[in-house]
């Protein structure tokens, strides 16, 4: 009996130490598989992406403000120099007056494009289509059914186109005058609608005495 007794001593020990050993090792190998499991797993760097350059956007330019043609006044004869044509421009405006200096007359009038076209029309069917280039208007004047051509330079005062109206020894008398830069006029009266060559005028003043009364002539303007 005392034998057995440290032999029991020493195999429970030895059994207490195999039991410990044992348990440590199974709670460090779930303490390890529990911190893998549970740790994220490390985030994936993804490539910076540069931002991409905006489109260059060029404004257009702004279009040119047309301007009508300036003021002026244009006279001239017919290509077959039997008539005289005056046309005068205002503010994109123009009247234009065709006499031949004994019966036929046509007053007419319209608008002046930006690019100097133009066509003006009267009362009694005339017509004149014409374009101003550079310092002058040509074009053609369509009237009675003949068609005249002509070219008209600018001019300047006591050039141009002149008109007068007034009641005179109980008569309406209608004039109108063309005065050409040498000088020279062309205009005709009517007196109570009956044309006539007209009388001179004074360029400087426009002064022009019909049947004994003073009138006085006016340049016309649209």
């Amino acid at each position: 009996m005392k034998r057995s007794g440290p032999l029991l001593t020493l195999l429970g020990g030895l059994l207490l130490a195999l039991f410990m050993l044992s348990l440590n090792a199974t709670t460090g190998t779930r303490a390890t598989s529990s911190s893998t499991t549970n740790d994220p797993p490390p985030a994936s760097a993804s490539p910076s992406r540069s931002p991409s350059p905006s489109p260059t956007r060029t404004s257009p330019s702004p279009s040119p403000t047309p301007t009508p043609p300036a003021d002026a006044d244009y006279t001239g004869r017919t290509d077959d120099d039997s008539a005289a044509i005056a046309v005068t421009l205002r503010d994109g405006k123009a009247v234009a007056y065709f006499c031949d200096g004994r019966d036929k007359e046509s007053w007419l009038k319209g608008d002046v494009e930006d690019d100097g076209g133009m066509r003006l029309t009267s009362r009694d069917g005339a017509e004149l289509n014409g374009t101003l280039k550079g310092r002058s208007v040509s074009g053609t004047v369509d009237i009675g059914g003949h068609e005249y051509g002509f070219t008209a330079p600018e001019t300047v005062k006591p050039s141009g186109l002149y008109r007068a109206t007034a009641n005179v020894r109980g008569a309406e008398v209608d004039g109108g005058w063309i005065v050409l830069p040498d000088g020279g006029q062309v205009g005709i009266l009517k007196r109570d609608g009956k044309p006539s060559t007209a009388p001179e005028i004074d360029p400087e003043t426009g002064a022009v005495t019909v049947d004994g009364q003073q009138l006085t002539a006016r340049p016309v303007t649209p």
